[in-house]
């Protein structure tokens, strides 16, 4: 690299403040330390985070900056060291407005370099293997299956059967210790491993558990997924109940046939109520078809257009933004006032304002976690308790309310959640790489920063 070129890059660095001094002569690489600092070994080539989501920050000693989660097990770059509060040791720049402290993470002489997040890779095409350890940094990740086993999870998911499950820590003493863990009907777990011990099949959880298959009961998500868009208004709906009738005429009297759930049809036009007690009638059936085909708009989700929301330049808008129908119970992800995609959703059950209710309004994202856990353990007055470990591709954006996937439901269509916007794991993997922030390698959580706010979501 010539002189120029590393002295600009330090400038560039600097201007963002990610080391707190340049280097003194031009030809000096980074990390760079601060004046008079113990410079960090020479064998070190990056940071290895030894806690489990080790807290990043925006910047060196303040603590409120919350910037991310690092990934244990990765190997995180170095470019710069500081002294600050907050930290026994030294705060490490690991990436633009990225501070770890070394209390939390280990020198290494490992060249940088990330685990896989989620242990099931997609593959393109073309037949290369993309595993998503990098959402967002890269292409869009496929919309549709690329092979067989590729539901858009990042792993294999498991409820206990009606007797519970339990988990052990250690599996050679599985039947003689007490269990370590105890799962009860319905609870999920994420397995990143299955083995074979005692005599029978065992999977270790995400959260190092191992746990008896014959106890276990296999997720089996929907494949389902929505549909790219060339920047027109789609022209096609979802069928959103079990089984719906179709119509010779705009009149829904004798049926003519009947079309299943998630089947896509192709809507060309619409006629509105005929009587006040009358509904609408989609056609489905172009013009000269003969027969004609007709259904009644209840039956079906329709994604669409709808003008950006003032908050981001109403029809001067450039950014990704995204926009959730409660009524057709559809989501369409625009550029600017260019719609991308769309697709279903299940949003909350629960009364306007209610603690199981998705609210209109405008936000932005405020963190985005590869998975998290959600249950509702700390409440008393619910009729079953539940928790589901490791829940994939998740985006918070109205306080607890997040889009992400979902395993445990095909309920796509209908309100469904106790508030979230649930997503198909296809879709919720393809969207988790969509919006910003995106999450950088070697990281399992990001929060926004001012040269990457999140994502605009409106709930409407």
């Amino acid at each position: 690299m010539s002189r120029f070129r590393v002295w600009l890059r330090a400038a560039q660095v600097a201007a963002l403040g990610l080391v707190s001094v340049l280097p003194a002569h031009a030809d000096e690489m980074p990390p760079w330390n601060d004046s008079g600092d113990v410079p960090v070994p020479t064998w070190m080539r990056s940071v290895a985070p030894n806690k489990l989501d080790a807290a990043i920050y925006a910047e060196p000693g303040k603590l409120e900056a919350r910037r991310g989660s690092a990934q244990l097990g990765a190997r995180l770059p170095l470019y710069g060291t500081r002294r600050a509060n907050g930290c026994q040791g030294r705060w490490l720049n690991v990436g633009p407005l990225a501070w770890i402290c070394s209390d939390v993470a280990d020198y290494s002489g490992d060249d940088p370099a990330a685990l896989l997040l989620g242990v099931r890779p997609w593959v393109l095409p073309s037949g290369d293997g993309v595993w998503p350890e990098r959402p967002g940094a890269r292409s869009l990740p496929p919309i549709e299956p690329t092979q067989q086993g590729d539901d858009g999870l990042p792993y294999r998911y498991f409820f206990a059967g009606g007797d519970g499950a339990y988990g052990y820590a250690n599996l050679a003493n599985a039947l003689d210790d007490a269990p370590d863990q105890e799962l009860e009907q319905g609870f999920a777990v994420a397995a990143i491993e299955e083995k074979a011990e005692h005599g029978e099949k065992w999977i270790k959880t995400k959260k190092g558990r191992w746990i008896a298959l014959r106890e276990l009961v296999a997720a089996r998500p929907s494949l389902f997924h929505g549909e790219l868009l060339d920047g027109n208004a789609p022209d096609f709906a979802w069928i959103s109940a079990d089984k719906a009738n179709v119509y010779p005429t705009e009149k829904p009297d004798k049926t003519a046939g009947t079309r299943v759930r998630f089947e896509r049809v192709k809507v060309y036009e619409e006629k509105p109520p005929a009587t006040p007690k009358g509904e609408p009638m989609l056609r489905i059936s172009a013009d000269g078809d003969t027969p004609a085909q007709w259904m009644r708009a209840r039956d079906l989700s329709r994604p669409r257009l709808v003008a950006p929301p003032a908050e981001i330049g109403g029809e001067k808008a450039s950014e990704r933004w995204i926009d959730v129908d409660l009524a057709q119970q559809t989501l369409v992800a625009y550029e600017g006032t260019k719609p991308v995609f769309a697709t279903l959703v299940s949003t909350g059950k629960g009364p306007p304002k209610s603690d199981t209710a998705t609210n209109p309004g405008v936000h932005r994202i405020w963190v985005k976690i590869f998975t998290t856990k959600m249950d509702n353990l700390a409440k008393d007055d619910v009729e079953r308790h539940y928790a589901l470990e490791d829940v994939p591709w998740v985006q918070f954006f109205d306080k607890a309310i997040a889009l992400h996937g979902v395993f445990w439901h095909r309920d796509f269509g209908h309100v469904h959640s106790h508030g979230c916007v649930n997503l198909a794991p296809l879709d919720a993997r393809w969207l988790f790489a969509f919006t910003g922030p995106h999450l950088p390698s070697g990281w399992t959580a990001v929060f926004p920063t001012k040269l990457e706010p999140g994502t605009v979501i409106r709930v409407r």
